[in-house]
């Protein structure tokens, strides 16, 4: 299952969540983020150990200003509140694997 944050969730389901999250940051006109976003589908079912989340950046643009999200999509994996990668660009599914 992938949560889907809103500039009011973000904190609590990212940052002071405990344990692994993903976050796929896209917008709905982006082509590529139309292909991250199964990819993303697709791992969070087999991952349940990892919290899957999705922002919509046109939705909460504080949010993806605050991160210095330029690009998208752009993943970003956060471990117990620290930012630990963040990427711009579609990511194939083993890479994000690797991530995690």
């Amino acid at each position: 299952m992938v949560i889907k944050l809103t500039g009011d969730t973000y904190e609590n389901e990212v940052m002071k969540a405990e344990g692994t999250v993903l976050v796929d940051f896209y917008a709905d006109w982006c082509g590529p983020c139309k292909m991250q976003g199964p990819i993303v589908d697709q791992l969070s079912e087999e991952r349940p150990d990892v919290k899957f989340c999705k922002l919509n950046i046109d939705e909460a643009m504080p949010i993806a200003m605050q991160l210095g999200i330029m690009s998208i999509p752009t993943i970003m994996v956060v471990k117990n509140g620290e930012i630990t990668f963040k990427e711009a660009g579609l990511m194939q599914k083993a890479q994000l694997e690797a991530l995690l």
